[in-house]
């Protein structure tokens, strides 16, 4: 679709495969309370999302509170070296990037450049990626495709990743359309904590106009995958470095490719709202 119809689905996720949905707020005069402030876009998101909400089998939720628990440890042991000089500069867990061969498949690119992060093996197929992910036209989808591994959970991703990387313990992460407060603080936690353990987390973006982008995208709607591969330790996670799929496309494959690098750093909490009504793996 072009810029005018708005939706430009082809770069990732199906469009129709989205995230947990929330509640409007309570208005203020009824409350009392003032009303939270919604992300740029939110509101669009919330109009055109159509899945309900996800479901976390029980092996998950333990896996998430277990590697939470952990996650919060390691952040405050960054927290505290950063706040004493001890740290200084990007740490990064090393995912070697690879430009995504068709329009539609950010997904298999991102899946090969995360297990990269951890094993340092270049050059992977993304056909064969594409193949275990179930990609296809629409992109990569979040969440409701069981793929080819044993006991699929719905989220492709993050079962490809726990399939090629046994032992990886990869979770998916939810995010409303507003990002709270603390899905911001968890999500510098997830980062901190997968890369020092040398992991990449695999974060979904949704974009939309008037909202938040990734470096060098337009203001259209996109659905994309990326890699995101280290934090910025002066600023305990504040910000962090991602690897885009899209950096070294031809222009005849995706019009706008020019612009976008291949390794980027953006605010986290920016990161974070931009994947706002979709999620992350970590």
């Amino acid at each position: 679709m072009t810029p005018t119809h708005v939706r430009v689905a082809v770069l990732g996720a199906a469009a129709l495969l989205t995230a947990v949905t929330t509640a409007p707020a309570s208005s203020a005069a009824s409350t009392g309370r003032p009303v939270p402030e919604t992300a740029p876009g939110a509101a669009y998101k919330a109009a055109v999302d159509t899945l309900g909400p996800q479901r976390l089998t029980p092996a998950q939720r333990r896996l998430a509170d277990a590697k939470q628990a952990e996650a919060a440890r390691t952040y405050e042991r960054v927290r505290t070296l950063g706040a004493a000089g001890a740290l200084a500069g990007y740490k990064l867990s090393g995912g070697i990037h690879q430009s995504q061969k068709t329009s539609y498949w950010c997904g298999p690119a991102t899946l090969v450049i995360a297990q990269s992060a951890y094993d340092e093996v270049a050059g992977r197929s993304q056909q064969d990626a594409a193949t275990l992910l179930k990609t296809n036209t629409n992109g990569t989808a979040w969440y409701g495709i069981n793929i080819n591994v044993p006991s699929p959970t719905g989220y492709p991703m993050a079962d490809a990743l726990n399939h090629r990387l046994p032992g990886a313990g990869y979770v998916p992460k939810a995010l409303p359309y507003t990002p709270t407060a603390t899905d911001k603080t968890n999500f510098k936690q997830h980062i901190t904590h997968n890369t020092d353990h040398d992991y990449a987390i695999a974060g979904n973006a949704w974009e939309v106009p008037g909202g938040p982008h990734l470096v060098g995208h337009p203001n259209i709607e996109i659905f994309h995958w990326v890699a995101i591969d280290g934090y910025n330790t002066d600023t305990a996670a504040g910000q962090v470095n991602y690897l885009d799929p899209v950096g070294g496309v031809s222009t005849s494959v995706i019009s706008w490719a020019a612009s976008v690098p291949k390794s980027a750093h953006i605010s986290s909490d920016t990161i974070t709202t931009i994947m706002g009504g979709r999620g992350y793996v970590w």
